[in-house]
């Protein structure tokens, strides 16, 4: 379990099912741990199972060091798995940063699939396996070169390696396009 899901109460079971929570952007988190510490203090842990902020691991290079950080798949947005009533909807909707449900009427949310949430699920697994750089390039993008003996020097990208951290520029020198090996954190995008 990583620290972004968390079991209120692994054991719960029942009529629980996956809603989305609209919270302010960036607070994700805030709204996490005041939504566990409100569901102790309640008495009706029972009603509640699993909170997610959706998210993954990034990797970023700068100065040539890399440093790995997390980056939000749905900013603004939580997953809670819980049983529907009046009492687990007051809890959620009166907790600090929360703005509301997502989807159904007002006062009756509908929940989200379960294939859904196994999506999200995975697709946070996968960030965690193996993080994705925090800057996507793509074939034929227009970069700048900021390091390196081709510094200042726009090239195309010809070729992605996310593998290696690595591009293959074509940078045009006297006229003519010449292929070079870059790594991710040697340039910046246009």
């Amino acid at each position: 379990m990583t620290d972004s899901e968390v079991a209120v109460n692994p054991q719960a079971t029942g009529n629980m099912r996956w809603y989305v929570i609209h919270a302010y952007s960036g607070m994700e988190k805030s709204v996490k741990r005041g939504l566990e510490e409100r569901i102790a203090r309640s008495g009706m842990p029972e009603k509640f199972g699993r909170i997610l902020v959706p998210s993954e691991e990034v990797v970023e290079i700068k100065s040539g060091t890399k440093s790995v950080s997390e980056r939000r798949f749905f900013p603004g947005y939580v997953l809670i798995e819980m049983e529907m009533t009046d009492e687990s909807w007051h809890l959620v909707k009166n907790t600090p940063k929360v703005t509301g449900f997502v989807g159904g009427v007002r006062n009756r949310p509908s929940p989200i699939s379960t294939a859904e949430v196994a999506k999200i699920m995975d697709q946070m697994q996968a960030g965690v396996d193996k993080p994705k750089p925090k800057t996507l390039f793509e074939v034929g993008e227009i970069v700048r070169v900021k390091e390196g003996p081709f510094v200042d020097f726009n090239g195309n990208i010809e070729e992605v390696n996310y593998e290696k951290s690595r591009l293959r520029v074509s940078v045009t020198i006297f006229g003519r396009g010449t292929p070079v090996e870059l790594e991710f954190g040697q340039v910046e995008k246009m």
